[in-house]
């Protein structure tokens, strides 16, 4: 399980080279936002190191992944003036069909590994998890973030990121004979400062809040058999183009997921 920390997220590239390593493919991967993104490219079939890769190419050009952004924007900054709306909101699919890559199919049935999205009925308060059909917008509707990413109308329910409810939502898989491991790239608290965020940042800061809040529960509540924390520290939930960083910064995390598999697998014995 593969959960949501928009930029820490991809700490979760390392997990899946770690396992890659070992030999070890899941037997069913599960994904929530940042999450549902990688882990729906490695359910595809492209290993961690593909994605390492791919990661480093797409965010070495600045300026293209600006002039894509932008692309996938549903408004104009002439709306804001003229009360129509969010002139920075993003269509997630766009966004995906721009970043993912080509390798991913378009069909949840077309995977070479079972895969499910969480999302969040924004109407019902419920959350939802979404394992068939397309693809692209299962995966746009599990990152949705209120005011950042354009909710996804799925069989006639509104659906927006599943962190609102259930960020790792690990609980959904534990059964008698599985080894569930759940990575969890929320960001811890950081020292108190007095500096003010800006909106935007005070927007994915609360989501960042709440994630961790969420997770922490759970954790205390039901721990799954193997739980990883992954992420680097200091990062913003934005902070893509420190991608290299990130994915440098994350290599322990390699023997961290090494070393809880082989405990699990020799006390299973």
């Amino acid at each position: 399980m593969l959960g949501a920390g928009g930029a820490r997220g991809l700490s979760h590239i390392l997990v899946l080279e770690a396992l890659d390593e070992l030999g070890v493919r899941p037997a069913f991967i599960a994904g929530c936002s940042m999450g549902a993104i990688v882990g729906a490219a490695y359910a595809a079939g492209l290993s961690g190191r593909d994605l390492h890769e791919h990661v480093i190419s797409t965010f070495r050009d600045r300026a293209r992944v600006i002039a894509r952004l932008l692309d996938a924007r549903v408004g104009k900054f002439t709306d804001l003036m003229r009360g129509l709306g969010n002139p920075v909101l993003i269509d997630g699919e766009r966004m995906l069909d721009l970043f993912w890559p080509e390798a991913v199919p378009d069909r949840f049935e077309d995977l070479a590994t079972p895969f499910a999205a969480a999302a969040t009925d924004y109407h019902l308060h419920a959350e939802v998890s979404l394992g068939s059909g397309p693809l692209t917008p299962a995966v746009a509707a599990s990152l949705a973030i209120p005011g950042l990413v354009r909710p996804v109308v799925i069989d006639g329910r509104v659906l927006i990121d599943g962190g609102a409810i259930n960020p790792l939502p690990y609980d959904r898989l534990m059964a008698p004979g599985r080894i569930v491991m759940a990575v969890d790239t929320s960001a811890p608290a950081t020292i108190s400062e007095t500096r003010v965020p800006e909106p935007l940042e005070a927007m994915l800061g609360v989501s960042q809040i709440l994630t961790r809040t969420i997770v922490q529960r759970m954790i205390e509540r039901q721990p799954p058999d193997i739980l990883i924390r992954a992420g680097v520290d200091g990062i913003g939930g934005l902070d893509f183009f420190k991608a290299k960083a990130i994915l440098e910064a994350s290599l322990p995390v390699k023997e961290q997921v090494k070393r809880a598999l082989d405990t699990v697998l020799t006390r299973r014995d």
